[in-house]
């Protein structure tokens, strides 16, 4: 038989290193023993060994057989598995799974404590689903392995503090959460279930995308011009706009979207103002006054990014109309004066490079178990399309299974541990490899339908009312873009501007006039950046934000910040608004952690508390 291999071997172009060729073919013999092949086969499989390692040498030597050997029982598994899809194949990782669980019961058993059993039972569900998951190579390494994520030293340091809590108030925590080891005191706990209210459903699950035409885009982009006329008209500070392509020698106003002559990044020296059909025959919407003596020029000495309050307004109104306005404002303020809000947020991905584990996820949901915040605001990806196993296409189980297995059963049996107070949103990333690449983007669907109260997902982007605070989320990384796309320049006395404020300021522009507020929206960049899938007829209402919220959730791969930002209040008589925009970072960063943030909102910005942490 050792002839036959040979001859086999020589076939495909194979032979034998001469001073190891006895007791390499002793062990090509043992191989077809006992894995029932012929010569013809074992030659097969070594060829497809030899061409999946890409080796380069034809000659086999016995340092090769240990990588063959482990290639012939992974063949064999496969076939077991084809043959027969229910059943399991048990590994030393099983074995260790089974000893150690019945090292825990009789311990348990030892102790005679049945309330310990239940608690156990809650904590170790995610341990148990990670050793699930470990056993499989498509699921990264085994769940004895220390992964460098495993190793970190730095956990959960804050990096960065925001109107630190006071003292005592940390102290008041710490007791609080001092004599929580046991899980039966954990879980009795009192907690305030926050309040929540969804604004907006669309885009709709299952809806078609895609289909969008040159006459909606068209649409679209007039009817933002249109609004923001009509807005800036409407202060009463600025007259009907002319067309600025007419050479007038006096100075104008007129209004249009900053777009670039050409196509690539705007820059200083080709900057043109696309304005409506209606004034010019014809980013982000702006104002312009200033003068073309040439018709070819426009020179613009001034630039109005924001709609300002019309002064004459509340004169012209009747006194009694104006009191009750007053008095509606006064209601609204101090209804909102107590806002309270306990909240942590994390953006994706949720785990690291190196494997699916989901260690981060697991690392996070800990730490609120220990915390209890009212509100847990999760952003994807949570299905990463840019992860190494994911784009390998490697896996044996679809991006749904994963997400089920992986994020939502994690999410249910967190709440579940945590009781009926608390409550999740999950907020969808056009990098989810398992939901609709469209922007705007649906919610997911999320199952079971007894926990929809408790596990909420919002579309993105998305909006959302907790406890009387405004929130708003995105996922789409429009800091970093704007970043990319803007140009400015520091005024001529020398003073310096904060360059992320700025970029904020190019979603939240505003106006304030009575109770009502115009703003630019989630994604005021068009032509949107080369990736983003940017779908005009689906819901363009969807990426308008109807009013400047209290937190506004910004994930970026740029540093993780946190900023309250003042808007309005530039005129006589025009209210200021605070806003806190949060940048949570990534929660996992290449083979290590990432970041998060902890926030409590209490009555204003002004007076909330935010912290970033390491995870």
């Amino acid at each position: 038989m050792e002839e036959e291999m040979t001859s086999e071997f020589k076939k495909i172009g194979f032979s034998f290193l001469k001073e190891e060729e006895g007791e390499v073919l002793k062990k090509c013999l043992t191989f077809c023993i006992n894995y029932q092949l012929s010569p013809s086969d074992l030659a097969s499989s070594w060829e497809v060994y030899y061409l999946n390692r890409q080796l380069d040498e034809s000659v086999i030597g016995n340092a090769q057989m240990d990588g063959f050997l482990l290639h012939l029982q992974n063949e064999q598994k496969e076939t077991v598995i084809k043959e027969e899809p229910h059943s399991h194949i048990y590994s030393s990782n099983d074995v260790d799974m089974i000893l150690s669980d019945e090292h825990e019961e009789t311990k348990e058993d030892i102790l005679g404590t049945p309330s310990d059993r239940s608690g156990r039972h809650n904590s170790e569900l995610f341990d148990s689903a990670q050793r699930t998951k470990g056993n499989s190579s498509s699921y990264g390494k085994p769940s004895d392995h220390v992964t460098p994520f495993g190793k970190r030293t730095s956990k959960f340091v804050v990096q960065l503090t925001v109107n630190n809590p006071s003292s005592a108030e940390n102290e008041k925590n710490e007791n609080k959460f001092e004599n929580l080891d046991d899980d039966i005191i954990r879980r009795v706990q009192p907690g305030r279930q926050c309040s929540l209210v969804v604004h907006g459903s669309r885009p709709e699950a299952g809806c078609r995308f895609v289909y969008d035409r040159i006459k909606d885009r068209f649409n679209t982009l007039e009817n933002r011009i249109r609004k923001h006329t009509a807005a800036l008209v409407a202060t009463g500070l600025y007259e009907e706009p002319t067309d600025p392509t007419v050479a007038l020698p006096k100075s104008v106003f007129a209004t249009g979207m900053i777009c670039c002559d050409g196509e690539g990044r705007l820059n200083e020296k080709s900057i043109l103002l696309q304005s409506s059909v209606q004034h010019s025959g014809g980013q982000r919407v702006v104002g312009i006054e200033g003068c073309n003596p040439s018709g070819h020029c426009l020179i613009a000495s001034k630039i109005l990014d924001y709609i300002p309050v019309s002064a004459p307004t509340d004169r012209d109104l009747h006194p009694a109309k104006k009191q009750a306005q007053d008095e509606e404002f006064q209601l609204a303020d101090s209804s909102h004066n107590l806002a309270e809000l306990s909240m942590m947020v994390a953006a994706g991905p949720f785990t690291t490079t190196d494997n699916l584990l989901f260690e981060p996820l697991t690392e996070l949901l800990a730490y609120a178990r220990r915390k209890m915040p009212q509100l847990l605001i999760l952003l994807g990806p949570f299905i990463d399309s840019e992860h190494p196993e994911i784009r390998k296409g490697m896996l044996d189980r679809s991006f749904d299974e994963i997400f089920h297995l992986e994020i939502l059963r994690r999410l249910q049996d967190h709440v579940e541990y945590m009781g009926s107070a608390a409550r999740v949103i999950l907020v969808p990333s056009i990098r989810d490899a398992h939901h609709d690449l469209v922007f705007p983007q649906p919610a997911f669907s999320i199952h079971p339908l007894d926990l929809r109260h408790q596990i909420r997902s919002l579309t993105n982007p998305g909006m959302f009312d907790a406890n009387e605070v405004k929130v708003g989320c995105c996922t789409v990384d429009v800091i970093k873009q704007l970043s990319g796309e803007m140009i400015s320049q520091n005024p001529k006395d020398g003073s310096s501007r904060d360059r992320m404020t700025a970029i904020i300021n190019h979603i939240l522009s505003q106006r304030r006039h009575v109770v009502v507020i115009h703003l630019v929206g989630f994604y005021p960049l068009y032509p949107p950046v080369e990736g983003i899938p940017l779908d005009l007829s689906l819901a363009p209402e969807a990426l308008e934000v109807s009013t400047i919220p209290d937190v506004l959730v910004l994930p970026s791969d740029l540093a993780s910040f946190v900023k309250v930002l003042s808007f309005g209040g530039r005129n006589e008589g025009e209210e200021q608004v605070k806003c806190i925009c949060v940048n949570p970072g990534r929660l996992a960063k290449g083979e290590g952690g990432g970041h998060f943030v902890e926030l409590n909102f209490h009555e204003s910005p002004d007076k909330s508390s935010i912290s970033v942490i390491r995870i």
